[in-house]
């Protein structure tokens, strides 16, 4: 691959699915690509479930902190993720053109269990595209 594709993850908050997705990019992706993850209305803090159930199969979150989706985010990315939309008006596919849409249920709010059901979907999700993406090349 000649050029680093650049990936971009996103949610309202980027403080529970865009930050699992983008760790887990991050884990698989073996530095073949630029990942990130960005909120429309980010949260101050990450959710507290999410960085447990990440912890508990080794991926620390502890240092990672919610963004704000730029322009350039968007410009710059070559495949852009929506995480899914509870809030229809700060929902990231409003702003985003040519955006892949995994529709996954927000961890807010949801027992530990709930969240570790999102997080492996969210990890077969994130496998599947990286599958999709080395084939491409």
């Amino acid at each position: 691959m000649d050029e680093c594709k650049n990936i971009l993850f996103v949610c309202v908050e980027n403080a529970g699915r865009s930050q699992m997705a983008e760790a887990f990019f991050k884990k698989y992706a073996k530095n073949q690509f630029n990942v990130i993850s960005a909120g429309t209305s980010p949260s101050s803090n990450l959710n507290p479930v999410v960085v447990t159930v990440m912890a508990e199969i080794g991926i620390n979150l502890q240092k990672q902190q919610p963004q704000l989706l730029s322009s350039d985010m968007i410009e710059d990315s070559n495949k852009t993720i929506n995480m899914g939309c509870m809030d229809k008006n700060s929902c990231p596919s409003l702003f985003v053109k040519d955006v892949d849409d995994w529709n996954i249920e927000d961890p807010k709010g949801k027992s530990i269990d709930d969240v570790r059901k999102i997080r492996d979907q969210i990890k077969t999700n994130v496998l599947n595209l990286l599958y999709s993406l080395e084939s491409d090349n």
